[in-house]
C-alpha cells in the first residue's frame, strides 16, 4: 500500500534542535524519525521505525545464518541473578535499579547474560544438546552520567545481543568465530567501514575479546593500527617491554638540590643547568614522574596507589581503570595528599635516603606500581620526598622495586606495536558491535552444567556477541548526509522510492498516483507526497531532508508524458518517460 505523505504521522523540523551535538542527531530529528523524551531518551517515530526495523532484519538474517535462533527477555529482570555474578555491584551508578511494590528489588537489564544462562540451564542438560547459539533483539538501559551526541550515547538502546554455549573450548572457539563472521556480514551488507581490534572484557569478564569499531572522527573510542595487521582499542594496548639492562657499574644515586621545580619541564631545565650529561641533554624520558591515583572500591573504600612512569609519558584514565578494574580511578584530590604528609607533591620519589619508601611494604604503606618501560637496569631523575630536591640516578632494581607493573601510560602515534607489526597510528572509532569469548565465568555462578561423553558433568562455556542496533542507524546517518538532509543506502532507507506531486493541476496528482501504484505494484515500498496546497519547494526540501536516495518527481513534464527521476545520492536529475519510471528504477536498483 502506497504511504501518503498527507495523512502519514511525519513533521519535519526547519531548525535544528538545540541540544544537538553530531550530524545524525540533528538530522534524525529534524527529518521526523526520532523525538527526545529526557536526557539519552527518544521515542521512535514510524519513519525511524522503518530504517529501524530493516537494520534489524539485516541481523536476523544472518544470526540465522550462523544458526542462531530469536528469542525475547524482559527488560525489566529480579535482583538475584546479578548478586550472584557480583554485576549488581560492579555495575554500580551505571545499573537503573527499583523495587516492586513488595519492596524486592529489579533492574533494568544493560546486558543479559544471567537471563541467557538460566534460560539454557533450565532447559538443557546434555552435551548432546550443544552448541546453541541464541540470541535477542532488546531495549537495553544503562544510567549514562552524560548521555551525549542522540543515538550514539543514550541511556536507552536497542541491542542485539546474542549468546553460544558450548561444552569444550574447540566447540567455543567454532562459535566464537561464526558469530565473527557473521558480523562481518552484517557490517558489510550495512555499508559501514569496520576496524577489528582486540579489546578489553570490561565487566562483562571472559577472555578473548574483539570490538568492530567504525572510524570516525565523532567516535568516543580511540584505537590504534600499524600498517601490517595489528590493532587493538587504547585500553587493550600492551607496551613492548625493553631488554632489563646490567646494573652493575653504574654509579650511586645522588640527591641535588632542585628549587622550583614540580613539573617535569622545569626539572629538566634545572638537570641541564647543574648536571649536564656528555653527549645529549636530558629530556623528560630521562626521569620517573610519580602520579598519585585514587581508586574507588566496590566497597566503597578509597585507596591511593602511585604509578612511576617515564616523564614523558602521561597517565591515560580510561588505561587506569582498566588497570584497576572494577575500582573507579581519579587523580589524587589534595584531601588525599593532605591525609599522607610523607608524599610531597612535585616532589614524589619512590624512595630516598631517609628511608622514606613508596609500597605496601614501605614506609608510606602506598601501593607503588611502575610502568613496563621501567625495567630494572635503567637510571632515573626522580623526586626525592623532599620539597625542593631530587634523585640524580636512582636505578630500577637496585635502590627501588615495586609492587607490580601496570599498563596505564597513554598510547602515542608510533609507539611500536606488540606483535612486531611496526609503529602504530592512532585514530577515533565508534564501537559497533563486540565479541567476547566469556568462558565459564557465568556458567560456573550460576550453575551450569551439562553431562558429557562419559556421563560426568562439565560446566558449561560461553560467548556474548552484541550489536548497537541504534549506535549502527545512527552511524549510517552520520555517514550518509549532505548540507541537505539525510541520504541513506538503498537497502536500510525508509522507503524504496519517494514520489513528489508538484503544482496544482490536477493531472499531476493523477499522474503522480499512477506512478506511485506503478512502483508499489512492482514491489517498491513508495512514499507518495500528495500533500495539495503545499509549495513544490517545501516538498523538495522535506525530500531532500527525509534521505530517500530515489525521487521521482512529477510536475509540468507530465503534459509531455515525462516525470523526473532524481538520484539523491549522486544528485543527478533524468527526464524519462512516465512508462519507463518502473523499468529505469529497477535498472538502477542495487539491492
Amino acid at each position: 500500500m502506497v504511504t501518503r505523505l498527507s495523512n502519514y504521522f511525519l513533521r519535519t523540523l526547519r531548525e535544528d534542535p538545540s541540544d544537538a551535538e553530531v550530524t545524525s542527531h540533528r538530522l534524525l530529528v529534524r527529518a521526523g524519525y526520532i523525538r527526545r523524551q529526557a536526557p539519552g531518551v527518544f521515542a521512535w517515530l514510524p519513519i525511524g521505525l522503518r530504517v529501524k526495523n530493516k537494520i534489524e532484519q539485516i541481523i536476523r538474517e544472518e544470526m540465522a545464518a550462523a544458526g542462531a535462533h530469536e528469542v525475547h527477555f524482559p527488560a525489566l529482570l529480579p535482583r538475584e541473578p546479578y548478586e550472584i555474578t557480583n554485576r549488581w555491584t560492579e555495575y554500580g551508578d551505571a545499573l537503573f535499579r527499583l523495587h516492586d511494590r513488595k519492596g524486592a528489588d529489579y533492574l533494568l537489564a544493560p546486558t543479559h547474560e544471567e537471563a541467557f544462562t538460566l534460560l539454557v540451564k533450565d532447559l538443557y542438560g546434555s552435551y548432546k544438546d550443544l552448541p546453541l547459539s541464541i540470541f535477542q533483539i532488546q531495549d537495553k538501559y544503562r544510567d549514562e552520567a552524560r548521555p551525549r551526541a542522540g543515538l550514539l550515547r543514550g541511556r536507552e538502546f536497542t541491542m542485539k545481543d546474542a549468546y553460544s554455549f558450548d561444552y569444550t573450548d574447540a566447540g567455543l572457539d567454532a562459535s566464537y568465530q561464526a558469530q565473527r563472521d557473521a558480523y562481518e556480514r552484517i557490517f558489510q551488507r550495512l555499508g559501514l567501514e569496520y576496524v577489528i581490534v582486540k579489546a578489553d572484557a570490561g565487566a562483562m569478564g571472559g577472555s578473548r575479546s574483539e570490538e568492530f569499531l567504525h572510524p570516525t572522527p565523532v567516535g568516543e573510542d580511540t584505537f590504534v593500527r600499524s600498517d601490517h595487521g595489528y590493532a587493538a582499542n587504547v585500553e587493550a594496548f600492551t607496551t613492548v617491554v625493553p631488554e632489563a639492562l646490567p646494573i652493575e657499574g653504574l654509579p650511586e644515586a645522588v640527591v641535588r638540590d632542585t628549587p622550583d621545580t614540580p613539573t617535569i619541564q622545569t626539572l629538566v631545565d634545572v638537570a641541564n643547568a647543574q648536571a649536564p650529561r656528555d653527549g645529549e641533554p636530558w629530556t623528560a624520558a630521562d626521569t620517573l614522574k610519580n602520579v598519585v591515583l585514587a581508586l574507588t572500591h566496590l566497597d566503597g573504600t578509597r585507596e591511593l596507589v602511585i604509578v612511576g612512569l617515564p616523564g614523558d609519558r602521561d597517565v591515560d584514565l580510561k588505561r587506569a581503570e582498566v588497570a584497576f578494574a572494577p575500582a573507579e580511578v581519579e587523580a589524587a584530590t589534595a584531601e588525599d595528599f593532605a591525609k599522607h604528609p610523607g608524599l610531597v607533591k612535585g616532589y614524589i620519589g619512590p624512595g630516598d635516603q631517609r628511608g622514606l619508601v613508596l609500597g605496601e611494604n614501605g614506609s608510606t604503606g602506598i601501593r607503588y606500581v611502575l610502568d613496563p618501560r621501567v625495567v630494572d637496569g635503567t637510571s632515573w631523575i626522580t623526586g626525592a620526598n623532599v620539597e625542593g630536591k631530587h634523585v640524580f640516578g636512582l636505578v630500577a632494581g637496585r635502590d627501588f622495586t615495586a609492587d607490580g607493573v601496570v599498563e596505564t601510560a597513554a598510547v602515542r602515534e608510533g609507539d611500536e606495536a606488540p606483535d612486531g607489526s611496526g609503529p602504530v597510528h592512532l585514530a577515533r572509532g565508534m564501537e559497533i558491535g563486540h565479541v567476547f569469548q566469556l568462558g565459564r565465568k557465568y556458567a560456573e555462578a550460576l550453575g551450569l552444567k551439562v553431562l558429557d561423553e562419559n556421563g560426568k558433568l562439565v560446566t558449561v562455556t560461553m560467548g556474548s556477541y552484541g550489536i548497537g542496533v541504534t549506535r549502527a542507524l545512527a552511524i549510517i546517518a552520520e555517514g550518509n548526509n549532505d548540507e541537505k538532509g539525510l541520504i541513506w543506502p538503498e537497502n536500510v532507507a525508509p522507503f524504496d522510492a519517494y514520489v513528489i506531486a508538484t503544482g496544482r493541476d490536477q493531472a499531476v496528482f493523477e499522474a503522480a498516483d499512477g506512478v506511485a501504484q506503478a512502483l508499489e505494484g512492482a514491489g517498491y515500498d513508495v512514499l507518495y507526497d500528495n500533500r495539495p496546497k503545499v509549495s513544490p519547494g517545501v516538498k523538495f526540501g522535506d525530500a531532500e531532508l527525509i534521505g530517500v536516495p530515489k525521487i521521482v518527481i512529477v510536475g509540468r513534464g507530465v503534459a509531455d508524458g515525462v516525470v523526473e527521476l532524481w538520484d539523491r545520492r549522486s544528485g543527478e536529475r533524468t527526464e524519462v518517460p512516465i512508462a519507463e519510471v518502473v523499468e529505469r528504477l529497477q535498472a538502477q536498483r542495487t539491492i
